[in-house]
């Protein structure tokens, strides 16, 4: 039987030694308006002082895989610059690794990646070179914690040429996803990517199996694909548009991975904060008494850039100008001085000055917010300097004119908005 997770032990072996990851990091995640307008998507800092890359690579190490490679494109500078500074602390002659594979335009083509197919070919090169045995292809842009172990292990049982990482999804949110069907032994029979209208699970009508993005293959299996895809005129060189459908048009053994959550919730944690309400919502789970993803989980951590910074400091004690936060997060660098959080997250080095006051806010790092201020259901991004007196979130036809304001009513502010140079380190 396929070993199942359990908090007592990972399933760390020598599959997951002789296994590759690829992490495709190359996205710019249009539906977080102006929060990627500097930046990829995976580099977007989330829950105080991560960004959202660390967490399928704290996976990859926390199961073992020690070989990594992160596929880059759209606007890389910060999530290299990160990866440089918080990943580098593997052991090189030992065979350990997190590499950079920025787009390169390594075939003979003037384009760049076409497709995710296309993101993994265009390195083939390079991936045969350190000689893997299976090769695991991740998104970069999910929350989640999941051991790859025990996935690994199901393909190889199942002696499968490609297995798929899937969740039950809501049918209505399924028409964003790739969905499959499956027989009785897992096998994938059907796959629509993005369909209008997905099929249902046989057990509820209201729910359709989703593809998380994640895949298994055999190297030299996957080499073959690549290399015929490449070939092919008419594919747009994508995973779930064409690797995906031509391989169980083929009848090739392609097996469903039920996606089991190393936190053992129910239902599972898995995120895709692809939209800026999602974002937000993801952030304030966290702030919670009880929060969904567990951050303070000791034997599943996630790791990132430790910057050095201070402790959090709260400064003044008066009636009308004490420094406070309550159901909160606050990061190392901040100071709050004479000003009231509620329900908020505060990133690393944001500075609160006096009688302002924070409500459900989302405040990235290297923030400062003048007094009297008055921000509530805000995400305010990195190196923003938040004049005196602005208020936020009592008028959203007010803010609008200004600012971006979701479908939710949740208000991003960023530099240029406000007429301020953006952060160079962004």
């Amino acid at each position: 039987m396929t070993p199942e997770y359990n908090h007592t032990s990972r399933f760390v072996s020598r599959l997951t030694r002789t296994t590759l990851a690829l992490v495709l990091a190359g996205g710019r995640g249009t539906r977080l308006q102006k929060l990627t307008d500097w930046r990829a998507k995976p580099a977007v800092p989330f829950g105080g002082k991560f960004r959202i890359i660390d967490f399928p690579l704290s996976n990859c190490i926390n199961s073992g895989i020690r070989q990594i490679a992160v596929v880059t494109q759209y606007k890389s500078h910060s999530l290299i610059r990160h990866v440089q500074n918080g990943w580098g602390f593997l052991r090189g002659e030992f065979g350990e690794f997190v590499e950079v594979f920025p787009a390169a335009q390594q075939r003979d083509t003037e384009s760049w990646y076409e497709g995710t197919a296309d993101a993994v070919g265009q390195n083939i090169n390079i991936i045969r070179s350190h000689k893997p045995e299976y090769i695991l292809v991740l998104a970069g842009d999910h929350i989640y914690k999941m051991d790859y172990g025990t996935m690994i292990a199901q393909h190889v049982e199942k002696q499968a040429d490609m297995t798929i990482g899937c969740l039950e999804v809501p049918l209505d949110m399924a028409k964003g996803f790739g969905v499959m069907t499956v027989n009785d032994e897992g096998q994938i029979i059907r796959f629509a990517e993005k369909p209008k209208n997905p099929e249902p699970t046989p057990t509820n009508p209201n729910l359709a199996l989703a593809s998380m993005g994640i895949y298994v293959f055999g190297a030299d299996f996957l080499y073959e694909q690549l290399n015929r895809d490449a070939k092919d005129a008419n594919s747009s060189h994508d995973f779930g548009k064409d690797i995906i459908p031509s391989l169980i048009e083929k009848q090739y053994r392609v097996f469903a991975y039920r996606f089991q959550d190393v936190q053992q919730t129910d239902p599972p944690y898995w995120r895709d904060v692809g939209t800026l309400d999602a974002f937000w919502e993801a952030n304030m789970d966290l702030v919670s008494v009880t929060p969904q993803l567990n951050l303070y989980d000791q034997e599943w951590p996630i790791w990132t850039y430790q910057e050095q910074l201070p402790p959090a400091k709260f400064v003044f004690n008066d009636d009308d100008r004490r420094g406070m936060a309550v159901d909160s997060m606050v990061s190392g660098g901040c100071l709050i001085s004479g000003a009231k959080i509620v329900n908020s997250l505060l990133f690393s080095n944001v500075k609160v000055n006096s009688y302002s006051v924070l409500e459900e806010a989302v405040i990235l790092p290297d923030v400062e917010i003048g007094r009297h201020c008055h921000l509530k259901r805000v995400v305010i991004d990195k190196g923003c300097s938040i004049p005196p007196k602005t208020v936020i979130g009592q008028n959203l036809k007010e803010d609008a004119k200004r600012f971006y304001v979701s479908e939710g009513g949740v208000v991003l502010v960023t530099p240029d908005m406000l007429g301020q140079q953006v952060h160079q380190a962004y």
